[in-house]
C-alpha cells in the first residue's frame, strides 16, 4: 500500500507493506466555515462573557489581538476578518485595533507574508506589528515573578493594551505538551531573558516536557504563569485537520479554553502506541512547518514513542529556507558529531545561546537512536550542510527525496523489521502511555 508524507507544499508517495502501522489523526470534517466556527465560539466562550460583552468593559488603550507567525499554518485569512468585525461591532474603532505577531525569537514577517496570512482587507484596515524579543524599547517588565521565580518582560504593546486577545493553533507540541493558549504570550511575546528560563536546559531535561503531557510539564506551567501574570482578557484556540481546515474553535478564559481544545486534540491526534517499532517513517509536517531544519526537529522528536531504542527513524522535510537562524546553524556546525559535549556545555548554564533548545531536543532522538539511525531526507540543503547536522543524511543527489527514501526503506525492510508510519509528522503525536491533559498547578 502507499502512504503520502507531507513534504513542503507537496507529498511524497512511499510504498509500504500492508503490515505497517500507520498513525494518523482522526479529525471530523468541518461542520461549518472557519469564520462561522470562530464567530460561534466568540458568542459562546468558556468561563467568561461573549466577546462583544467583554469588550464593553475594556480598559483604556488599544485592543491587541495576538496572532501567530508564518511558521504556523493557521488560515487567518478565512476567519480573522469576521473576528475583527465582532470587535468593531462592540464599538471599537479600527484604528484602536493592533495585530501583534507573536514571533518569539523567529524572524519578522514580510509584507507579502502578512497579506497571505491575514488577507488584503485585514492588512488594509489594521495596524500590524511583529514582536521583537531583542528590542529593549519594545519590552516592559511585569510586577511579580513567573512560576519558576523568574523576572518577566513582555512586549510593551501587549502589556499596555486596554484589552488583550490571544489566538493560537492547538496541536501536539514536542516540549510544551500542546501548542496554543498561553504560548502566544510565552514564548510568543517574551524577551530573550524570559525565554532563557522557558527554554532552559533544566526545563527541557524534565521527562514531562513532551508531547501531549501537561501535568507537571515545566514548559507548560512556566508559560501559563507568565500569561496569567500579564493578564489575558480573551482567548481563541483553533484546531486544524491535515488539510489545514478549521475543525474546532474554542474561545473564552485563557486556561479553560485551551484545556478544552487540548482534550479534543488529544482524543483525535495522539494515538496510543501498543508496541515500539524497529523503524519509523515520518514527515516533518510539510509547509510551513518543514521550511527549516530547525522546525523539522519537531517531527524527529515527536515520533520517538513509536520507535525502539536503537531503532531507525527516517524523516523528511523540505528545508526550503535552509537550516534555520544564523545562530542555530553556527551552533549545529560547531558541534557536529559532538552532541553529548554540547549537552554538557549547556547543562553548566555558563553560556546560553539562541535556539539551543532545539539542539537539546534533537539530542533526545540521538540518545535513543544514535546518529547513524537518525536518517533525514531533503533536497533543500547541500550535502555539506547535512553532514554537519549530527544525523545520517539520506543521499538525494542522484534521485528525488521520494526515491531515496523508498530505496533506504526497502533495504531496511528486507531484514523483516517492523514499521510505523506518521504521514502528518508532528501534527499526529503517538504517545507511549495515556498522558494527563490537566493536573496540579494548572
Amino acid at each position: 500500500m502507499n502512504t503520502a508524507l507531507l513534504y513542503g507544499t507537496d507529498v511524497l508517495d512511499i510504498e509500504i507493506p500492508e503490515r505497517a502501522t500507520v498513525y494518523v489523526s482522526a479529525y471530523p470534517a468541518p461542520a461549518a466555515s472557519a469564520a462561522d466556527l470562530v464567530v460561534a465560539a466568540l458568542h459562546q466562550p468558556l468561563g467568561i462573557p461573549p466577546l462583544r460583552e467583554a469588550l464593553a468593559r475594556r480598559r483604556s488603550g488599544d485592543v491587541v489581538i495576538v496572532v501567530s507567525d508564518i511558521t504556523r499554518p493557521i488560515p487567518y485569512d478565512r476567519f480573522l476578518g469576521a473576528m475583527i468585525r465582532e470587535v468593531t461591532a462592540a464599538g471599537v474603532a479600527p484604528e484602536e485595533i493592533l495585530l501583534l505577531i507573536a514571533t518569539g525569537l523567529h524572524r519578522p514577517s514580510s509584507p507579502e507574508e502578512r497579506r497571505r496570512m491575514f488577507g488584503e482587507e485585514v492588512c488594509a484596515r489594521c495596524r500590524i506589528l511583529d514582536h521583537k524579543a531583542g528590542e529593549e524599547s519594545d519590552l516592559l517588565e511585569l510586577a511579580g515573578r513567573s512560576q519558576a521565580g523568574h523576572r518577566v518582560r513582555l512586549n510593551r504593546h501587549f502589556v499596555a493594551a486596554g484589552f488583550r486577545i490571544v489566538t493560537g493553533l492547538v496541536e501536539p507540541h514536542f516540549m510544551a505538551g500542546f501548542s496554543g493558549g498561553r504560548k502566544a504570550v510565552c514564548p510568543g511575546l517574551a524577551s530573550i531573558e524570559t525565554l532563557r528560563s522557558f527554554h532552559g536546559y533544566e526545563f527541557l531535561a524534565n521527562p514531562s516536557a513532551r508531547p501531549a503531557q501537561m501535568a507537571g510539564n515545566p514548559c507548560h506551567l512556566e508559560a501559563l504563569s507568565v500569561a496569567r501574570l500579564a493578564g489575558v482578557d480573551f482567548a481563541l484556540n483553533v484546531v486544524l485537520n491535515h488539510e489545514r481546515e478549521v475543525v474546532q474553535a474554542v474561545a473564552g478564559e485563557l486556561d479553560a479554553s485551551h484545556r478544552a481544545a487540548c482534550e479534543f486534540v488529544r482524543s483525535r491526534a495522539c494515538p496510543r502506541v501498543a508496541a515500539e517499532h524497529d523503524i519509523v517513517l515520518t514527515s516533518c509536517g510539510g509547509s510551513p512547518l518543514d521550511t527549516t531544519f530547525y522546525q523539522c526537529v519537531k517531527g524527529m522528536v515527536s515520533c520517538l514513542p513509536a520507535v525502539k531504542r536503537g531503532g531507525t527513524v527516517i524523516a523528511a522535510g523540505s528545508c526550503s529556507e535552509g537550516v534555520g537562524s544564523a545562530e542555530y546553524a553556527a551552533m549545529m556546525f560547531e558541534y557536529t558529531g559532538r552532541w553529548r559535549e554540547f549537552l554538557e556545555h549547556i547543562r553548566s548554564g555558563s553560556d546560553f545561546r539562541k535556539d539551543q533548545w532545539q539542539f537539546q531536543m534533537h539530542g533526545r532522538a540521538l540518545a535513543k537512536l544514535g546518529p547513524d539511525n537518525l536518517c533525514f531526507a531533503t533536497d533543500g540543503l547541500s550535502p555539506e550542510q547535512l553532514h554537519g547536522l549530527s544525523l545520517r543524511p539520506v543521499d538525494t543527489r542522484e534521485s528525488s527525496p521520494r526515491r531515496a527514501i523508498q530505496t533506504l526503506l526497502d533495504r531496511l525492510l528486507r531484514q523483516s523489521r517492523s514499521l510505523a508510519v506518521i504521514p502528518e509528522g508532528p501534527y499526529c503525536a503517538p504517545v507511549a502511555a495515556e498522558p494527563a491533559v490537566t493536573g496540579p498547578g494548572q
